[in-house]
């Protein structure tokens, strides 16, 4: 099974043509910016004092919980992407966190299963809607404690078993993941074990 590391849900030229028509001012002086071309596509620049206004995809983790042949999913409650769909447990990093603690803490906050990271699969750019492109970090974990149940932003979370069939499910990019994962038997590169589990040592 070849790797996937992009995911688009939408036409890409829906994202550009949103984006000349955005009006953004300079954060430093506040004159309307212009749109200029560069290599990636479009970026904004002030007209008055010439300072770019960058504009980044958002980092992001998801998280595989394997055990044997199962996985954890859950049921998204969202007012903005996949509402009633499945995913597995995912979240964006917030500044002050490193990759691997936003994974635990999301892990936590919704599914309430305490887990080691035990590799990091894949990294892949999602572009979900114009306005919302992420960039995700895929990591392998395996339970450690707690009881699965669905938390913060979910309304279930199960158990299960790797058939190659899903669950409606809010991310392409989810279902290639759990597909690779299981068909190939890849597990990915190793993570430093500093951070794999809550409360170890830095």
């Amino acid at each position: 099974m070849r790797p996937r590391q992009v995911f688009s849900a939408y036409p890409q030229s829906d994202h550009r043509t949103q984006r000349l028509r955005e009006r953004r001012h300079c954060i430093a002086c506040g004159v309307p910016c212009a749109t200029e071309e560069i290599a990636g596509g479009l970026r904004y620049r002030c007209r008055a004092c010439g300072a770019t206004q960058y504009r980044n995809p958002a980092p992001a983790v998801a998280v595989l919980i394997a055990d044997r042949d199962r996985f954890v999913l859950g049921r998204r409650q969202s007012r903005s992407l996949g509402h009633g769909l499945w995913c597995l447990p995912c979240g964006y990093i917030e500044y002050e966190e490193d990759h691997l603690s936003a994974a635990l803490r999301e892990v936590r906050e919704e599914t309430t299963l305490e887990v080691r990271i035990e590799s990091i699969l894949s990294v892949v750019t999602n572009y979900l809607q114009p306005e919302v492109h992420s960039l995700v970090t895929v990591l392998e974990a395996s339970v450690t404690g707690g009881e699965l149940q669905a938390g913060d932003g979910l309304t279930e979370a199960r158990w299960f078993t790797y058939t190659g069939r899903f669950p409606e499910m809010a991310f392409a990019a989810d279902t290639h993941i759990i597909s690779r994962f299981f068909e190939t038997g890849l597990k990915g590169a190793p993570v430093d074990p500093a951070y794999a589990r809550a409360g170890a040592p830095p």
